[in-house]
């Protein structure tokens, strides 16, 4: 019997990360690659924001973004205030951190957006910086 409940539990834990993933991407904005590249082009309206690691954004990163990784997010916000009227374009590798780095500065009050397929993505496509 015990053994069900725990199968029970880690079930519901599973299907509520799912769920809260699929909220997170239906309340924040999610902009193609293409998009994201146009207004960095033509716009300066955005921000654009890598949520990845000091090893991978040593790696490569696109030009003209800024660096908070994941994990210092929250505690360095006051670094993006200066850009409280601009919308924050988040990326990472593949798109899944930058969503939830998305979702954390949203409650802080920043307008926030995510890049679909991250780095990852605009690499493969090979869209200049």
């Amino acid at each position: 019997m015990s053994g069900e409940i725990v199968l029970y539990i880690l079930l519901t834990i599973v299907v509520s990360i799912y769920a809260r993933r699929i909220w997170l991407a239906r309340v924040i904005p999610s902009y193609a690659l293409t998009e994201v590249h146009s207004r960095l082009k033509n716009a300066s309206d955005i921000v654009l924001l890598d949520v990845r690691t000091n090893s991978e954004r040593r790696h490569h990163h696109i030009k003209g973004s800024l660096h908070i990784p994941l994990h210092e997010l929250v505690r360095r916000s006051d670094e993006l205030r200066k850009f409280q009227g601009k919308e924050i374009v988040y990326y990472c590798q593949s798109g899944n951190r930058s969503i939830t780095a998305a979702a954390r500065l949203r409650k802080l009050g920043f307008r926030v957006a995510n890049m679909k397929g991250g780095i990852g993505e605009w690499n493969y496509q090979q869209l200049s910086n």
